[in-house]
């Protein structure tokens, strides 16, 4: 049993029978004398992906999810949905194209990731923080271009395209926060 005082960010508890991430919490200290600090969660059900809210009393009490993770590896794209594999019984899940269209343009083939099983299904998939890509096309280099922080938009050869400096190159490996798909840096 989770109480509310154990919520945080990343923490997965079961509610309604389904295992809940939770994505953000914030406490709330009413103004009234004797009442209950109010645990306000932003959450987000891995078995519909739906992301609700919900506010519990303090030291209300949820229960634990069944919930492993397992390293896992993206294999291949089929259709419209994605292959993973578990490195550690090699196991193989299809997760659905509602859900795999959001981590797709992160995914080359063999990528690491790690797997969330709720009772032997797969519901969850952890990219790494950060992938490297190659720059497929790009506008040339600007010569001189540095008065201004400028940027230029490049697509990487997942598809993603996104706003890259403008000193890079076609063909050159650069890194992604796969968080917010942000340019980080040259790999």
């Amino acid at each position: 049993m989770l109480t509310t005082s154990d919520f945080k960010r990343g923490i997965i508890f079961k509610l309604d029978g389904a295992p809940c991430l939770i994505l953000d919490v914030a406490f709330q200290s009413p103004s009234a004398r004797g009442a209950n600090t109010m645990v306000k969660t932003k959450y987000r059900n891995l078995l519909t992906g739906q992301v609700l809210e919900k506010t519990f009393r303090s030291g209300d009490k949820v229960d634990e999810a069944d919930f492993e993770r397992h390293k896992g590896q993206y294999l291949y794209r089929d259709g419209e949905k994605g292959v993973f594999m578990d490195l550690e019984t090699y196991e193989q899940f299809e997760m659905e194209a509602e859900n795999f269209v959001l981590i797709a343009p992160y995914l080359l083939d063999g990528t690491e990731v790690t797997l969330g099983l709720f009772q032997e299904r797969m519901v969850n998939v952890d990219l790494p923080m950060v992938v490297e890509l190659t720059v497929t096309d790009t506008a040339p280099v600007l010569k001189n271009a540095t008065a201004t922080a400028q940027t230029k938009e490049a697509e990487l050869e997942t598809g993603l395209k996104i706003q890259v400096p403008p000193y890079l190159e076609t063909g050159e490996k650069i890194k992604v926060d796969t968080r917010d798909g942000r340019f980080i840096s040259r790999a």
